[in-house]
């Protein structure tokens, strides 16, 4: 079923004070725009962009039988209208239900994104979305079932591509070992094989366990890295892993083990890779002020070193707080951009709903470029904006003029 919504209203909103930078806020489209909210509710991932700049993403709930939706937003001079592609009809249909992350595009064109719910053991699938004229058609390529204690279950994260075209994410939970996993799904024609490729061995171990964010992949040498948000073996406060393919087998090394304190702890959000394969990521808490951080790990040799770029300061310093699902986007120039779930000041007042932030290259000094919950405006968001002709987009999953989530444009 295809719903459009013109968007009604459409909010511009700019702010400049000598503790902020000169950014300007466009709210693209309010989602719950519409009767019993078909267009959409609460988007937590990240929108993705076509070659023509639309935007495509998912929400959590709302579409025509409230199990969620993948929208597509135009552009058309400035105009942007909501479109929902497709609406998931649930676990009684065998269907997905409830997608948390954005979307990936392969090199036709097609979509492809994870629900958190749905399937037919209802916990959780992952989907392709291929276009035909104006119609997109659905088609579920895996469901995931814990029932034999082997598979992963309920994935938060986004799905990834390589080089040969195979797919990669993460299910935060279900494996051997109720800690997560790690899968791959390869293509041959029409079918995808389905593959384990980690088990996480869980809290209180040096491979740590509880994945909620997916994979990047270094194209210099083809391995995938990641975070868990519990284990390593001294303070259990997370890890980030490397996995790597020899002779057809993979093998998974800890690289990092977060020590807790000003050093980071707790990391929920996917890393970004840079081309000298530096690896960039933030942790939910920790650092100087106990509101989170962003860091760098720099490998030398076999070994990788850890550099706090920067601790959050919170609101009542006009800074952001506690990056929770929030991982980096890198730009060409370097530059480390992201948004965190709380902290910020708007206006006047006191708020606490999110920022978006630029670390400059090389100084990686911070620049708040906006601090959500201005009227009309959304708040919270759950994930890194997009870097679209050197402008970033993304989403909040609450607020806006309906109160259930907004896709943002913020010009730098």
């Amino acid at each position: 079923m295809r719903m459009k919504a013109l968007v009604l209203f459409l909010v511009t909103l700019a702010f400049a004070a000598s503790a902020w930078a000169a950014a300007t806020e466009t709210v693209l489209y309010s989602f719950c725009a519409q009767t019993s909210c078909v267009d959409g509710e609460q988007p937590y991932g990240t929108p993705v962009a076509d070659a023509s700049g639309h935007l495509y993403g998912t929400t959590y709930y709302g579409g025509a039988n409230n199990f969620g939706a993948v929208y597509e937003l135009t552009n058309s001079n400035g105009s942007w209208t909501e479109s929902v592609i497709y609406s998931f009809t649930g676990p009684n249909n065998g269907d997905g239900a409830n997608p948390f992350a954005g979307l990936v595009f392969d090199k036709a064109g097609n979509l492809y994104g994870t629900t958190y719910a749905g399937g037919a053991s209802s916990e959780g699938t992952v989907f392709e979305l291929t276009k035909s004229g104006s119609t997109w058609t659905e088609t579920v390529l895996h469901t995931f079932s814990d029932v034999s204690g082997n598979d992963g279950t309920n994935p938060y994260s986004a799905l990834m591509f390589d080089a040969a075209g195979n797919l990669y994410g993460t299910a935060h939970a279900g494996g051997k070992d109720g800690y997560g996993v790690v899968f791959q799904l390869k293509p041959s024609g029409k079918k995808w094989t389905y593959k384990i490729i980690h088990v996480f061995p869980g809290a209180n171990t040096s491979g740590g366990g509880y994945p909620y964010e997916g994979l990047v992949l270094d194209t210099k040498n083809g391995y995938l890295y990641g975070t868990a948000y519990y284990g390593g073996v001294i303070w259990d406060v997370g890890v980030v892993y490397q996995l790597r393919e020899v002779s057809g087998v993979w093998i998974s090394s800890v690289i990092y083990t977060f020590l807790g304190d000003s050093l980071g702890q707790y990391p929920y959000a996917n890393l970004a890779v840079d081309g000298a394969g530096d690896l960039y990521g933030t942790t939910y808490s920790g650092g100087n002020y106990d509101l989170g951080l962003v860091f760098k790990l720099t490998p030398k040799g076999s070994s990788w070193t850890e550099k706090v770029l920067y601790s959050f300061k919170g609101y009542a310093n006009k800074d952001g707080a506690y990056p929770y699902y929030n991982g980096l986007t890198l730009d060409a120039s370097g530059n480390v951009y992201g948004t965190t779930y709380q902290g910020g000041s708007s206006a006047a007042n006191n708020l606490n709903y999110g920022t978006v932030y630029e670390l400059s290259a090389n100084t990686y000094k911070e620049t708040v470029l906006w601090s959500f919950g201005t009227s009309g405006d959304g708040y919270y968001p759950y994930q890194p904006p997009t870097i679209v002709k050197g402008d970033l987009y993304g989403a909040t999953y609450v607020g806006g003029l309906h109160g259930e989530g907004t896709v943002y444009e913020v010009k730098p």
